[in-house]
């Protein structure tokens, strides 16, 4: 006979330690066709809170041979892990402890060959294409805690002429160890293109390790700034929102005091100055943000549209070159062009053309709406809205390199931003009758393919004006016509697989996410905040707590009834005692009501009822006043909107801008 004990076990104490992921990741190696050997390096900055490093995974595609990771203090380098990726997908242990301290560099390197390859390689997602991944387990002390923290760039290229050898040696694996999965698995006598245009699987899709999501404590997206033109990151990753304050634009003359008419695009160059465009005053304007100077230089005629070197007819878009100092201005509403200048404001040239829109041609612009320099490439690429497609331009030669361009895109496309190896883009609103949503997009830069989608939880995209993304992932969006600024940081969707040649079955462990800790200092969300945020879950779940409609039915049926009875019982009175007794009735039913609201002579009257006890008194019970404005009223009965974020309702939506 067995007996049923239930314990229930209550830990007072907070847990000391959590143990977090830190992904190093390669976004832009590219793997010429029968090179031998071929190195992608990745390192980064340190500068969080100590970590203990306890163990680590590495991944890639077929061409891969050995990967290793390593923490670079005071030039000493100390090995993390390396390992061979063809082995079965696993965690192993560090084989000595490493603690990682602000201060040192995280580096790492994935050795591949490109023999038997006939064409180049890229990074992405399929299995002709390859990924260089090294992840790192640590914990840290709780308090000062990060759940998951990346790395794809490349901060210090000239320390690998010191990394140890070893980094450099293939790990030999014996041909029964090799992993097969699917994403591995090399078709032969098969053509590269056809590979590409496969349906990807569950499984190519899951080990992209790439995916984007709104960070829910970032709290501007209440900030409600107007209508949001342009979004940028200055030199230290802090976001820049240029905006119409609380003036709309609905196609009329617009007036801004200050400088601006009709604020339009924002960018950021090397030096940390702030380029915008204005397409009602026709200008571009270089600013300095630390000066309260004018501009340090103004490109176009003040409200004298044109289409010579001299004039801009509704500029859009800036772009300065990091290495020459180059300017590029997309020319705009009504000119289809791109206008190149020197760095001190010199006309160089020009090129595009109006397109005819049933079938655009390279070189052809309906809008050229926003621009994305690719430096190390030399490449422009231009977001052409109206033709929703993006083109790239070589920037010495202006010569045409390649449309992207998919169905999902829909009719429009509004702005595009580029970091090494990926470029990020926003759609405009389906027509009537179109299926395709408005969203974000992550696309490889290489291929052009899209690798994820993204869309807020808070409020939803309307008319997304601009993007802006960051080295770690970080993405901005601004929405002109719901006045909001989205943030939106990388996690990770981790699925370990069953390893069965090993004779051991790992359980599947789904959507391990967790955000990414950007540079921008933000500031907790409020109690208020998460508390709205909850209310927001609740209504979004049906499932949860008990419906809305339900409980609204509930509360509305009494006062129906009892209204009914009352009108019944005066109807019944009303009859049986004749128009006489209607006056005795009315005033009767005034002192009732009278009661109700504590003015009736015979009624309760809480504030005087209090006041007459000792100790208390009738403050808080004293009538409020319903005359003023609404906004008065606001402020009495705290709104949410306006009381807890001190920020004007949303306008309403209005055209295109």
């Amino acid at each position: 006979m067995f007996q049923v004990v239930d314990i229930n076990v209550t830990v007072s104490c907070r847990q000391p330690l959590i143990a977090g992921m830190y992904l190093m990741m390669s976004v832009d190696t590219v793997i010429p066709p029968g090179e031998k050997v071929v190195n992608s390096d990745i390192s980064c900055h340190y500068k969080k809170y100590p970590m203990h490093v306890f163990a680590y995974r590495v991944h890639t595609h077929h061409l891969g041979k050995v990967v290793s990771g390593y923490r670079v203090r005071n030039g000493q380098w100390t090995l993390i892990g390396r390992q061979s990726p063809q082995l079965p997908q696993a965690f192993y242990p560090v084989e000595h402890p490493v603690d990682v301290s602000f201060g040192d560099i995280l580096a790492a390197r994935c050795v591949f060959t490109g023999e038997g390859r006939t064409e180049a390689t890229h990074i992405g997602g399929t299995s002709s294409d390859e990924m260089c991944n090294l992840y790192i387990m640590y914990y840290m002390e709780a308090k000062h805690a990060v759940s998951f923290m990346t790395c794809t760039q490349n901060v210090a290229p000239d320390l690998f002429r010191t990394i140890p050898p070893e980094a450099n040696i293939p790990i030999p694996v014996k041909s029964e160890m090799v992993m097969m999965h699917g994403h591995h698995k090399e078709t032969e006598n098969r053509d590269k293109t056809s590979l590409l245009q496969q349906p990807k699987g569950e499984e190519e899709v899951l080990e992209q390790d790439f995916h984007v999501e709104e960070a829910l404590d970032w709290p501007g997206v209440y900030l409600l700034p107007g209508q949001v033109s342009g979004v940028a990151l200055d030199l230290k990753n802090n976001l820049v929102i240029f905006h119409r304050g609380d003036h709309v634009w609905d196609g009329k003359p617009l007036f801004l005091f200050c400088r601006f008419y009709l604020p339009h695009g924002l960018s950021v160059d090397k030096d940390g100055n702030y380029w915008v465009t204005d397409v009602a005053l026709h200008q571009v304007f270089k600013l300095d943000p630390n000066s309260k100077g004018g501009p340090l230089l103004i490109l176009g005629r003040s409200m004298q549209p044109g289409s010579d070197r001299n004039h801009f007819c509704q500029p859009t878009d800036v772009a300065v070159d990091p290495d020459t100092g180059t300017i590029y201005v997309s020319d705009g509403y009504c000119n289809s062009r791109i206008v190149q200048f020197s760095p001190t404001g010199e006309f160089i040239t020009q090129w595009g053309e109006e397109s005819s829109r049933s079938n655009p041609k390279p070189g052809q612009f309906s809008v050229p709406h926003s621009l994305a320099l690719v430096p190390h490439l030399g490449q422009l690429c231009v977001a052409d809205r109206e033709n929703g497609r993006i083109q790239c331009f070589t920037t010495d030669t202006k010569e045409f390199v390649r449309e992207i361009k998919h169905a999902s895109f829909g009719r429009n496309v509004f702005a595009i931003s580029y970091i090494p190896g990926l470029l990020f883009a926003v759609n405009g609103k389906p027509f009537f009758g179109d299926q395709d949503p408005v969203q974000g997009f992550v696309m490889n830069f290489s291929s052009g393919e899209i690798i994820d989608v993204f869309k807020p939880v808070r409020k939803h995209f309307d008319m997304p004006h601009d993007i802006a993304a960051s080295g770690d992932g970080t993405v901005y969006v601004g929405d002109a016509h719901t006045n909001t600024v989205w943030k939106f940081t990388l996690t990770e969707k981790m699925e370990h697989r069953s390893v069965k040649k090993a004779g051991i079955e790992v359980q599947e462990t789904k959507e391990s996410e967790a955000v990414v800790e950007t540079k921008m200092e933000n500031k907790p969300a409020s109690t208020e905040l998460q508390k709205m945020q909850e209310k927001q879950n609740l209504i979004k779940e049906p499932g949860l707590g008990v419906p809305i409609v339900l409980i609204t039915t509930l509360l509305v049926i009494p006062v129906v009834v009892l209204l009914a009875i009352a009108l019944y019982i005066r109807w019944k009175k009303s009859k049986a005692f004749g128009a006489d007794s209607e006056h005795k009735l009315e005033a009767s039913s005034g002192r009732v009501l009278g009661r109700l609201r504590g003015k009736g002579s015979g009624g309760l009257n809480l504030g005087n009822f209090f006041a007459s006890r000792k100790g208390y008194s009738r403050k808080g019970f004293d009538r409020l006043s319903t005359e003023g404005s609404d906004q008065e009223k606001d402020e009495d009965d705290g709104s949410e909107s306006e009381e807890e974020y001190s920020a004007p309702l949303p306008a309403p939506s209005l055209p295109s801008s």
